[in-house]
């Protein structure tokens, strides 16, 4: 008899020995797979028509072009679920650092009694896309404030698109000026607590926040940061080989070389690419110490899950109180878009914000 052939462990999405695409990974939700497939984002996305290299001209009306489609993209997956009630919506505007407007989208329990925890949400869009008053970011807003939160979205200024071009430090600069203003007016406002928050490229702007707010001295005004599928490293164009999901999950939802053209947005001429404040994984644990505690939250089938873990690990380094939590069978973002598809997924993300808040 012959022998057995040893067996090969298969590899997880593209570093396995087939072309992998979401809809065929076998870690995949099949229900996020079912909503992905009508809009072809369960297959192979096409060469991405701009990179790193390409001139900023291009990369510029690239971000244009490409705003249009995900700006409508968080209304289209929550369009079949009713909307929340009991909440309640403000808009203020605030004046900037470099003198410039700000709007604050707030919304509140409509029966809020005595303050309550306080979300600053800076929306996601690599930092040069997409508006806060989007339909996807009213609809989180609102799903957080019913369970008992204040929250304050940020329109900040971005690298590019409708409220661009303005590339870093812009968009930290509002944040940053946003948080204030809630920090200032907690008691206006009934918030008992701060709390920076946000998603994908808002990720960033929550974690580089807390780090703004340490090295101006008010850190301390900000109780905590809940970070989701953070874009931290930057390292897009030329990716490390020890962020394995760059590779493993390149093409799931997002082009690693993509999101390199949307870097050059953000800092064109490439002198922040490893400062913090722009790219927070390059943080040092000096950097980090001190900081309030965190959450860093990922999803499985990211291409930026690695860099989210080892952010969380160089914060425990530093002595940060940290926690890392991975939704699985997701794609970047995917717990906070998809509503109709995994509404148990999105809402179980929303809980664990609200208990997070509540116990800082």
């Amino acid at each position: 008899m012959p022998p057995a052939t040893p067996s090969v462990p298969l590899l997880p999405g593209r570093l396995g020995d087939r072309a992998m695409a979401i809809g065929v990974d076998p870690r995949a939700d099949p229900r996020l797979v079912a909503a992905m497939a009508p809009l072809g984002m369960d297959v192979t996305p096409p060469p991405t028509p701009v990179t790193a290299a390409s001139p900023i001209e291009d990369i510029l009306a690239h971000c244009v072009a490409a705003e249009a489609g995900f700006g409508a993209l968080g209304g289209m997956m929550a369009a079949n679920t009713p909307p929340v009630t009991g909440v309640t919506s403000s808009t203020e505007v605030i004046t900037g650092v470099d003198g410039n407007d700000i709007r604050l989208y707030i919304h509140k329990p409509a029966d809020a009694d005595g303050p309550l925890p306080c979300i600053v949400h800076t929306h996601g869009g690599g930092m040069v896309i997409l508006e806060a008053s989007g339909p996807g970011y009213v609809r989180w807003r609102d799903e957080l404030a019913a369970t008992g939160l204040v929250v304050v979205g940020v329109e900040f200024r971005n690298g590019a698109g409708v409220l661009g071009p303005h590339p870093f430090p812009a968009g930290l600069d509002d944040c940053a000026s946003g948080a204030q203003w809630v920090i200032a007016n907690k008691e206006t406002l009934g918030v008992s607590s701060v709390i920076m928050s946000g998603e994908s490229g808002g990720g960033n702007l929550s974690i580089a926040t807390a780090l703004k707010a340490k090295q101006e001295g008010w850190v301390n005004d900000i109780d905590g940061v809940y970070a989701q599928c953070p874009y931290i490293s930057g390292a897009y164009a030329d990716p490390p080989a020890s962020l394995t999901s760059l590779f493993e999950n390149d093409g799931y939802f997002l082009s690693v070389e993509n999101m390199g053209a949307l870097a050059r947005a953000y800092d064109p001429d490439g002198a922040n690419a490893t400062n913090p404040l722009a790219w927070p994984f390059h943080a040092s644990s000096s950097d980090l110490e001190g900081l309030p505690p965190h959450v860093i939250s990922v999803n499985q089938l990211d291409p930026l899950r690695d860099e989210g873990l080892a952010y969380f690990r160089k914060l425990l380094d530093a002595g940060v109180s940290a926690v890392s939590r991975t939704v699985n069978g997701t794609c970047h973002a995917g717990d906070c878009i998809f509503l109709d598809a995994i509404p148990d997924v999105y809402r179980a993300t929303v809980r664990d914000i609200k208990s997070f808040a509540d116990s800082l």
